[in-house]
């Protein structure tokens, strides 16, 4: 069995959210720290034990997103808290049509300009913990980029639904992003596979019109699931980017055998793109106990699906996003890194 270097920052912790909206009833937040407290028990069963990643000089960071979101997070929830009877997260009301309207300069305002639903609240901590996510994917990266086959971030919070202006879906910094811009000093081309249920909306986004990264997500079909607006199969980049964004959505609840059959397509894809390192978005939420019920792979499956992407040759950051909260993250995050390490 090979061994898998592993990143992981505990003040990643503190970010630990209250408010969610699911179907207009508020509850409870369920991108929480003891998702990262069974990820690591996971971790632990095959041996593996975490390094926690030293802090960069954010260059990696602002090559993805803009210079107004990154104010907009660094400093949003102290002047939220600024009003009379603030709530203890910053949770937007409103969500313009950017194409149309003009930046405003208030906070209530700018709340709804960067934050594209109300699954991404705000804390004191929140920051703080999507810049130490971004290290730790960026610890993985370096690693694999200094001769490592392959290397797994911990990141919490997740990343994919964020783009370069807007927080989404739990996600603030896209950290997968981050990670296949990091990986270009060395790569001309690389490729990011994206295999959690919902769509990587934000990463499409980030790089929809380049050349130099090839994006391919596998998710439940967005028409009646989230995001909803994008992720469809005609989705396939714009001007130079034009063919280099591939989507395969799946049929709510379609199980082993098709996800599989789908992440050998992408693997083909990526094939032919010939890229010099993979950053594998790797959701665990397809899992047919995941409470949202987007697709019913089996805890077997993840390793099945770990060997065949290790079959791919490439070097690998493997970048975590989603999850919800459950029993069954240790069991498949263990046997999603069990797989890969032994097939790698």
């Amino acid at each position: 069995m090979t061994a898998l270097p592993c990143f992981y920052a505990p003040e990643t912790e503190a970010h630990d959210p209250r408010f969610w909206m699911l179907r207009g009833v508020p509850t409870a937040n369920k991108e929480l720290p003891e998702r990262a407290r069974r990820l690591l028990a996971g971790l632990s069963k095959l041996g593996l034990a975490t390094v926690n990643p030293p802090e960069t000089d954010r260059k990696a960071m602002r090559a993805i997103h803009t210079p107004e979101y990154l104010d907009f997070l660094e400093h949003c929830w102290e002047e939220w808290q600024s009003f009379p009877d603030a709530g203890a997260e910053v949770v937007a009301n409103l969500h313009p049509q950017k194409a149309t309207q003009t930046y405003p300069r208030g906070i209530v305002g700018r709340a709804g300009w960067h934050m594209a639903d109300t699954a991404c609240p705000v804390g004191r901590d929140t920051y703080r913990a999507a810049l130490r996510g971004a290290d730790t994917t960026l610890a993985a990266a370096e690693t694999v980029m200094n001769g490592q086959r392959a290397a797994y971030a911990l990141c919490r919070p997740a990343g994919h639904h964020a783009d370069a202006d807007t927080a989404a879906g739990h996600c603030f910094l896209n950290n997968s992003a981050i990670a296949a811009q990091a990986l270009l000093a060395r790569h001309e081309r690389v490729a990011i596979l994206d295999i959690d249920v919902h769509h990587g909306n934000g990463t499409q986004e980030i790089f929809y019109e380049r050349p130099d990264v090839l994006t391919v997500s596998i998710h439940a079909s967005p028409e009646a699931f989230y995001p909803f607006y994008v992720g469809y199969a005609h989705e396939t980049g714009r001007g130079a980017g034009e063919g280099f964004n591939l989507n395969l959505p799946l049929p709510q609840g379609q199980g082993d055998e098709d996800w599989l059959a789908a992440i050998a397509t992408a693997l083909e894809r990526i094939g032919e793109f010939d890229p010099g390192a993979l950053v594998l978005a790797l959701g665990l939420d397809a899992h047919e106990n995941d409470p949202l019920k987007g697709l019913s792979v089996t805890t077997g499956c993840f390793g099945r699906a770990a060997a065949l992407i290790a079959g791919a040759g490439l070097p690998t950051v493997m970048v975590q996003e989603g999850g919800y909260l459950s029993d069954d993250l240790t069991h498949n995050i263990h046997a999603f890194l069990g797989g890969w390490m032994d097939a790698a």
